[in-house]
């Protein structure tokens, strides 16, 4: 959903490769559909007592019965061109919706109104239980907003803990560009933190108000099972899961490696360094940092800084086999295409993102294959297998969404404000891993805080506020001059302030 979108039209011409290597073609499309199918081969599904890693993370199910992750596994349709999302039922009687989830925001809003890319919506007036706060709220993302009004109600999630819990909910009464052809959810399951709350932070975002009734350990997990799979079927099918209360052991092989969070309003971590194949960008760990690096599973790209995305393409330039690409490719308006049967991940090397350990002496780092970041997408009459760049630049920061994600299982352990990172079991293809992760590496070469430097959303009202008193001053002092010492002119000044507020993005 938060991806750049771009227009897609007409074919465009072929490149040039180093002697031996298959032709591609160059493809741009009107409307492109991510239809994702996967099948999740999970092994050893067993069941067993709440107990602790050594460090204190919840894995597999409560014997009292609030949680059972084997009930969770699975519980989410969908792929990362249209967003993983959960089936949940909302108000009395339960009338059913399917909820994007999404750790890079923090309101639950769900549709409550008729729109044309949706099939059905939370109608508030059969509901018995619902109640309206009178507060309006309106939340923008990087593609798309909404505005609607605050109300409460409840709300259950069949394959998710036992019982029913009171939600802040966002009736959504109109969109732009939030809705979209092709999507198959009503809503938006936002799982970060209460500074994030629209209007403010004193709306409760619904993970914290299913910890806080249902008395679950402040602990939730995420498995995308989209990875290297070609979009082929029309139709959703499982798509990942989403376990809440831990972690549920059969869904990842290997450690799992923390980083710590460092502020709690996004999943902001710290980014010490990337390479490209076995190339260090050589970046000051700052540019990975500037302004945020976040890991948000509503945002389907790897998405990185202007700088260190222009180092990255010149970077897979030139360790790869291709002599000649089209920027187009890199810029996300076309599509590299080849003939049926080939693929292009032979020609390009791994990606890899070092991040701060908990040990913050150490770094781990998290590897993608190129079967993760060059992404199947559609064929063209038949005959061509075409593949798109899951990697675009930000003026935002660095954010660490579906394209790096479906290589992992991750743990979002709040309650020791800890983000964990193992290898996902269902990301593999045709018997190949498509992710690796290995450490501890020391962190002695790079800078003992790389994430200094961003503002906050806080501090960059106060400071918009007071730019604008003191620009309000400044402008009622020429006023002032203007007007005062004309006596005897007949000019007419106008002072016109076409300065704006600072526009709030969620993304």
């Amino acid at each position: 959903i938060k991806r750049d979108r771009k227009p897609f039209g007409v074919v465009l011409s072929g490149v040039k490769y180093k002697s031996g290597k298959p032709r591609f073609v160059f493809y741009t499309r009107e409307r492109l559909k991510y239809n994702v199918s996967s099948d999740v081969n999970l092994t050893s599904l067993r069941r067993v007592a709440l107990k602790s890693d050594g460090s204190g993370l919840s894995l597999a199910s409560d014997p009292t019965g609030t949680v059972n992750f084997l009930d969770m596994v699975n519980n989410l349709q969908g792929d990362s061109g249209r967003g993983y999302y959960i089936e949940m039922s909302i108000g009395t009687p339960g009338q059913k919706l399917n909820i994007l989830v999404d750790t890079g925001s923090s309101n639950f809003a769900v549709a409550a109104a008729p729109h044309q890319f949706i099939t059905h919506y939370f109608n508030t007036a059969l509901s018995s239980t619902y109640r309206s706060t009178g507060r309006t709220v309106a939340v923008r993302y990087t593609q798309g907003n909404w505005e609607g009004e605050l109300g409460i109600d409840s709300v259950s999630i069949p394959r998710g803990p036992n019982g029913t819990i009171n939600i802040n909910i966002a009736a959504i009464l109109s969109s732009d560009g939030f809705f979209l052809p092709g999507i198959n959810w009503q809503g938006i399951l936002g799982l970060a933190y209460p500074v994030l709350a629209r209007p403010d932070s004193s709306v409760e975002p619904f993970f914290n108000s299913v910890v806080r009734q249902l008395g679950i350990p402040d602990v939730f997990s995420l498995q995308m099972c989209g990875a290297g799979l070609s979009a082929g079927s029309e139709t959703d099918t499982t798509g990942g899961s989403l376990i809440m209360g831990g972690a549920e052991p059969s869904l990842y092989r290997g450690s799992v490696w923390y980083t710590p969070i460092i502020e709690e309003w996004y999943y902001q971590v710290e980014v010490l360094k990337l390479e490209v194949g076995d190339q260090n960008l050589n970046l000051d760990c700052r540019e990975y940092n500037m302004d945020k690096a976040i890991v948000d599973s509503g945002t389907t790209l790897l998405r990185l800084p202007v700088n260190v995305f222009n180092a990255l393409v010149e970077a897979i330039i030139r360790s790869s086999l291709i002599e000649e690409f089209s920027s187009g490719f890199w810029e996300g308006t076309k599509l590299a295409c080849l003939m049926k049967g080939e693929n292009p991940w032979r020609f390009f090397p791994k990606l890899s993102i070092y991040l701060r350990a908990t040990n913050t002496s150490e770094s781990f780092r998290v590897t993608i294959l190129p079967q993760l970041y060059i992404q199947p997408i559609t064929d063209v009459d038949g005959t061509l297998d075409c593949f798109r760049f899951g990697v675009s630049s930000s003026t935002n920061g660095m954010v660490i969404g579906a394209t790096v994600m479906e290589g992992f299982y991750v743990v979002f352990d709040r309650t020791q404000r800890r983000l964990g990172f193992a290898l996902s079991s269902c990301a593999v293809s045709d018997g190949v891993a498509l992710s690796e992760i290995e450490g501890p590496f020391s962190a002695a070469d790079v800078a003992a805080d790389c994430s200094g430097g961003p503002l906050k959303e806080p501090l960059v009202w106060m400071i918009s506020y007071a730019l604008m008193a003191v620009c309000a001053l400044a402008l009622l002092i020429l006023l002032l001059m203007l007007i005062l010492p004309c006596r005897c002119g007949n000019r007419n000044g106008e002072i016109t302030d076409e300065s704006s507020l600072v526009r709030h993005r969620i993304k």
